[in-house]
This record gives structure tokens, sequence and C-alpha cells, in this order.
């Protein structure tokens, strides 16, 4: 058991997480803008009252603010949440108004709010492919001799419903397994639910059904989490590191990426029909603990923690909820398909409703975090 990080590596941790993931972000929408001609007046990370700035040559204000939870560009003329044309703006000179963010084309603007999630997003998968170039990946020596199971823990649910020592996991739920790592993983994922296993058993191909067991698992910190197992262990496999070259590495991560979000969905889901406790959503607190944790384990882990809160942010921003990059996309594609923008009243109170629901979300999982302190009894 590793023993707790100090606090001052929680802060550390979660300023280095959040502050560059949060940055690049912000610059990806920035970046995008400025490429169309669309100026910036103001560039914040964290909300709240400005701590410290300054103002660059073409206007826009650079600044650092009190609240480190996020960030925001202001173009000029996004006068209001949901960044439709007001007074302010119809007044301003026809020059002046060419270069606002309201003034562009439909496609444009689309492509303004998603750089920010396609940055975190392409952050994640640069990490990863980083790894994958340098490290190399792993592959069994032999792929026939992967997925056999060599033994079974007591009370093991896979021997309970036939499963034998020799068998060989080919698939769960129709979806094929190449590795050990997927079936490890697709188990987890699932606890106390009926899964169909697809076994090798000699020439015969057999169709298993097994009920999972629902396990607390506990990592080195302590942390909990609710896990599917069956009891079983795999035989011992040689394996190799190969080398990746970039191209294929960047692909990899790719895949690796699509998975993780596939987990976090499934992981949702199961939150939201009571399947998995809510106390597995964590918030600000829980994110500096698990930074501070990372950064004592190391930078290459550290890292790696990084990439997948990119990814977390990524896919977040990327939801359908007004107030959130995806609630501003959900627009857009609206008005695309109907030729014409919603009302604006329509919009502001679908924007006043998705900053209601962020921030009752934001309050709840900081309870959250708090009660699952040790210093609560969590």
């Amino acid at each position: 058991m590793v023993h707790d990080p100090p606090f001052w590596m929680w802060i550390a941790g979660f300023l280095l997480v959040l502050g560059p993931l949060v940055t690049l972000h912000e610059l990806g929408h920035y970046l995008v803008g400025r490429w169309f001609g669309v100026k910036a007046d103001a560039f914040s990370i964290g909300f709240g009252k400005e701590l410290t700035g300054w103002t660059d040559k073409r206007g826009t204000r650079w600044k650092l603010s009190a609240l480190p939870l996020g960030g925001y560009v202001q173009f000029a003329g996004d006068m209001n949440a949901s960044s439709q044309p007001s007074r302010e703006w119809l007044d301003l000179p026809e020059e002046e108004r060419s270069k606002t963010f309201q003034a562009q084309p439909l496609w444009q603007r689309a492509l303004i709010v998603a750089a920010g999630p396609v940055t975190n997003l392409l952050l994640a998968v640069g990490i990863i492919a980083a790894f994958l170039t340098i490290n190399g990946k792993a592959v069994p020596a032999d792929p026939a001799q992967e997925n056999y199971i060599a033994s079974f823990t007591e009370s093991s649910p896979a021997r309970a419903a036939g499963l034998q020592v020799g068998d060989r996991i080919v698939a769960i739920d129709g979806q094929p397994m190449a590795r050990w790592e997927q079936v490890v993983q697709q188990v987890a994922l699932h606890p106390g639910v009926r899964m169909t296993f697809t076994v090798d058993r000699g020439d015969e191909a057999l169709t298993v059904p097994i009920t999972t067991a629902s396990v607390v698992a506990h990592d080195q910190f302590g942390n909990a989490s609710q896990i599917g197992r069956i009891g079983v262990m795999a035989r011992d496999v040689e394996r190799e590191f190969r080398p990746v070259g970039p191209v294929e590495a960047i692909g990899t991560a790719f895949v690796e990426c699509w998975q993780i979000t596939r987990f976090m969905v499934t992981g949702i889901k199961q939150i939201l029909v009571g399947d998995r406790s809510v106390k597995e959503l964590g918030g600000p607190i829980k994110i500096a603990k698990f930074s501070g944790e990372q950064l004592s384990l190391g930078w290459p882990q550290f890292v790696s923690f990084a990439a997948l809160i990119s990814l977390n942010l990524a896919f977040i921003n990327l939801l359908p909820i007004p107030a959130l990059d995806g609630g501003h996309l959900a627009f857009y594609a609206a008005e695309a398909l109907r030729r014409k923008p919603a009302s604006q009243r329509s919009q502001e109170w679908a924007y006043r409703t998705g900053i209601a629901f962020v921030l009752a979300l934001m309050l709840f999982v900081t309870i959250n975090d708090i009660a699952s302190l040790p210093i609560f009894g969590g």
C-alpha cells in the first residue's frame, strides 16, 4: 500500500493537469477563431475576478482569474449566453461587425466551437501515440496462446457456469476478445451482469451465460471502485515489445480513445439506471486527489492520467447540453436542418437551463467529493 501523497501534491497535480488542459482547450477555440478573422476580446484561464493579465496588440485581454475550474474565450460580439445577435451588435460599424463571432458563416462558427474539445481529443491521442512510439507495444509472442483459462478462484462464477481449465474465451456478448486485457476490461465494467461468453473447448465452440460477481476493488491508494469478476486466471503467455511507427501509433491511440469513451458512456448509463453508485462520480476535489496520487508515482503515470482527463474534457464538452460546446453544436445542427436559427428566446431559456444543470451537477459532485474524504469517513 502506497502512503497517501501530501496535500501540496494534490494542489500541484490539480494545477499541472487542469491548467495546461484548459489552456489548450481554449487555445483551440482562439486559434480557429483567429484563423477565420474573428477578434477575441478576452482569453481567461479560470473564472471570476482577474488576478493578473495583459492586453496584446490585437486588443485581446489575456488573464488569469481566481477560480481555476475552467476558462473561456470571449469573442467580439459574443454578448449573450446563446451567442445570438443583440442590439449592441447590430449598432456596430460594418467593418467592426465583420470581425465578430455572429457575423461568420454557420460552418465557421461550428468549427470554432468544436475546436476546443477536438484539441483535447488530439492531445490525448498524441500522448498515447508518443508512449507507444517510445516504448513499443506489448504483444504475445504467440497470439494463438491468448485467453486460455489456467485456473479458477474460490467461488468462481465462471466455474459454476461450466467453464473448464483449458477453455479459451474468444468473445463476450458477441464482441471478439483478442487479448486477455480486453476480457478483464469487459468483465470489470459490468459488475453483477449476466453476460454471454463464447469459448473454444477443443474443436467445439460453446456459448455460456455467466453472471459476473460484483466486488469492491481498492487501488494502492485505497480508492474503491465497483467492478465485475468471473474468478478466472489466464495462462501465462510470453510477451514481447514490438516497435511501433508513428502512423500505427496514432491509429492505435485513436482506437484506445474510442474504447475509453465507450467505457465512460457505459459507466454513465449504469449510474443513471442505478446499477452503479453515484459515489463514483468525481468533481474537482477527486481530480485533485487523483492528480496528486499519480504525480507521486512519477511523470509517466502522471502524463498518462493527464491524457485520460483530456479525453474526459473532450467527451463532457461535446455532450449536447446547452452552455457546453456540444449544446452550441446541437443548435447549429438544428439551424442547418431548419435553414434558420431557433428563436433567441428559446435559446436563452435553453442556455439558462443548461447553466443551472451544470452548476447543480458541479455542486453535487463537489459535495460527493467532500463526503468521500477520509476526514468524513469516506
